[in-house]
């Protein structure tokens, strides 16, 4: 069994609830978008809490440090082979700014040829409902999770604020 450990970052905007999902990088994955984000989060190392690997594991695929009180999401069993325990932050990040360490691995198959990839090619901040569409499906009960802690509802159309028209002969 493999364990792993990441950090699911959400923000408010405007009373909506948002998170930041990371997409990985490499050639298998450059042309798939929906079911194909991720929390940042990788395997945690002899010795390592599980909190102590999701701060590293999120600083190693974004370049941003977590400090402070992580929020217990749980763990989900995801392929059978795999255990992911995520914890989830409220921050606000700049997802275009991110820097992912990278691997590498022979691109072409079979080519000889050795290329780097990042680990995670670009991060985006989604709305739940778009979150839900984009996240790995074993991933979907982290999402499920933040919204039963946080108590949040997302704002039906009649309770979402109106906008403001100015005129400049009001």
């Amino acid at each position: 069994m493999v364990y792993s450990a990441g950090i699911l970052v959400y923000r408010y905007t405007t009373g909506h609830l948002e998170v930041m999902l990371a997409h990985p990088g490499g050639p298998f994955w450059a042309k798939k978008d929906d079911a194909s984000w991720s929390i940042p989060k990788g395997i945690i190392e002899d010795g390592e809490s599980t909190q102590e690997a999701a701060r590293r594991e999120f600083n190693e695929e974004t370049g941003v440090t977590i400090d402070g009180n992580l929020l217990e999401l749980g763990s989900i069993k995801q392929s059978g082979q795999k255990t992911i325990t995520a914890f989830a932050v409220c921050k606000d990040i700049d997802a275009s700014k991110i820097q992912s360490n990278t691997f590498e691995m022979e691109w072409p198959p079979k080519s000889g040829k050795m290329q780097v990839f990042p680990e995670n090619d670009k991060a985006q901040w989604f709305s739940i409902q778009e979150a839900k569409k984009k996240i790995f499906k074993g991933q979907f009960g982290f999402l499920e999770k933040l919204i039963s802690l946080l108590d949040y509802i997302e704002p039906t159309a009649q309770e979402k604020p109106a906008e403001t028209q100015m005129s400049f002969f009001d």
